[in-house]
């Protein structure tokens, strides 16, 4: 059965949300200033705490937070946001035609875990889409997702392995991995536990 994101945020069961922007991410934005720039997508940003630190910490970027909940959506444009932020309702693989071959970057977080296992492959063509060529997919994965802020069984969210998003985003040609690795900082109870990747959308168009 599908998951109904309204209803979790209306209910306020949302243990995927920390209140604050992935600590991987912080720490990824100070040690490279001034690379994430031009327009920035983050999909499934939920209520935008990784929305609004690229566009605090990257003045210069058009970060857009995109989320198939519309109350995610209304919570996160009530708050106070950086005028270089953005929020839409829309949903990733429908996408508005707008949004095609915008994007310098997008900052994956919590999104690939949550859709259905089946639509990876989609998820990998739709970010693919989203990307300039050249463009970069930076991003945290779960490699098992299952602590005490998560109840596990079928998920979401599900996990994934090095060797999955190897073959997913590379066999077809359309990313090329830079690098992948634990991440040095995380939530508590997330460590070693996450794969912080970084890949590069070649010009290579899905088979």
């Amino acid at each position: 059965m599908p998951t109904d994101w309204d209803q979790r945020y209306l209910e306020a069961d949302t243990p995927w949300d920390k209140g604050a922007a992935h600590p991987a991410l912080v720490r990824w934005l100070a040690a490279h200033p001034g690379l994430m720039t031009g327009d920035v997508l983050v999909p499934g940003c939920g209520l935008g705490h990784d929305v609004q630190l690229i566009a605090v910490a990257e003045p210069t970027a058009r970060v857009l937070g995109l989320d198939i909940a519309p109350v995610a959506i209304t919570a996160a444009t009530r708050r106070p946001n950086p005028a270089n932020a953005t929020f839409r309702h829309g949903d990733l693989f429908d996408p508005p035609a707008d949004l095609p071959g915008r994007f310098s970057w997008v900052w994956e977080h919590t999104c690939f875990c949550a859709i259905d296992i089946d639509r990876r492959d989609d998820y990998v063509a739709a970010v693919a889409a989203a990307l300039q060529p050249n463009g970069r997919l930076l991003g945290v994965f779960y490699l098992d997702p299952y602590r005490g802020d998560h109840r596990p069984g079928g998920g979401p969210p599900h996990g994934c392995t090095r060797d999955e998003l190897a073959t997913r985003f590379e066999a077809g040609g359309m990313f090329r991995l830079i690098d992948g690795r634990l991440p040095e900082v995380t939530y508590p109870e997330r460590e070693g536990r996450e794969l912080l990747v970084l890949m590069e959308r070649t010009g290579r168009s899905s088979p």
